[in-house]
């Protein structure tokens, strides 16, 4: 279950990541709100996580996940350009991700 909760608080983080650029510097109030309401919520999950999964492993997994997905959506919503050098980092990213949960 705490993996569970791992992966989604990393995706939250990509969702308060993404919230706080379009806040446009916290002077937007709906992405505010959602970048606040997030960002708690990934807190609370890693910090749930953490009562069961070494904090460094959960830590990198968190991180790892809300990199690989902000900028996935980055690229998806076309504020940043997809190439092969960036893809190929990014599934050594959650290669690195995958291979942290494989030895723990």
């Amino acid at each position: 279950m705490a993996w569970v909760i791992l992966i989604v608080s990393g995706a939250l983080e990509a969702v308060w990541a993404s919230a706080l650029s379009a806040s446009k510097g916290l002077k937007k109030l709906w992405p505010s709100v959602l970048f606040v309401v997030s960002m708690c919520a990934s807190m609370a999950g890693l910090a749930f996580a953490m009562t069961s999964i070494a904090t460094g492993t959960a830590y990198a997994v968190w991180v790892g996940m809300g990199a690989v997905l902000t900028t996935v959506w980055a690229i998806v919503s076309k504020q940043e350009r997809a190439t092969v050098t960036r893809v190929l980092l990014l599934a050594g990213l959650v290669a690195c991700v995958v291979g942290l949960k494989v030895v723990s």
